[in-house]
């Protein structure tokens, strides 16, 4: 039995690329967090998970995300419900 002032817990499956992956040494992870979890709030939450990735804060500033192969234009829009497919899209450079 939960209580109002804890909000329920779901898990999403977050997809790292690129650098993101570098840091935290995973190609993905199933990741834990509050109900109706906005996007924007995400990199907080896999920062702490990460503490020994010492990059990953300013990587996961900037870089794109997307939920179940969707880019997002706006993180503070995107509410996470549960079970999705979270990716951090860091940018690549080229020539």
């Amino acid at each position: 039995m939960s209580s109002e002032s804890e909000p329920a817990q779901v898990s999403i499956n977050v997809l790292y690329f690129a650098a993101a992956s570098t840091a935290t040494r995973l190609s993905h992870e199933l990741v834990p967090v509050p109900a109706r979890l906005r996007l924007s709030s995400l990199a907080d939450i896999l920062v702490a998970r990460h503490p020994n990735a010492t990059s990953l804060r300013k990587i996961l500033e900037g870089s794109k995300w997307s939920v179940d192969a969707e880019m997002v234009d706006d993180p503070e829009e995107v509410e996470l419900k549960g079970g999705e497919d979270v990716a951090v899209i860091c940018p690549v450079s080229g020539g």
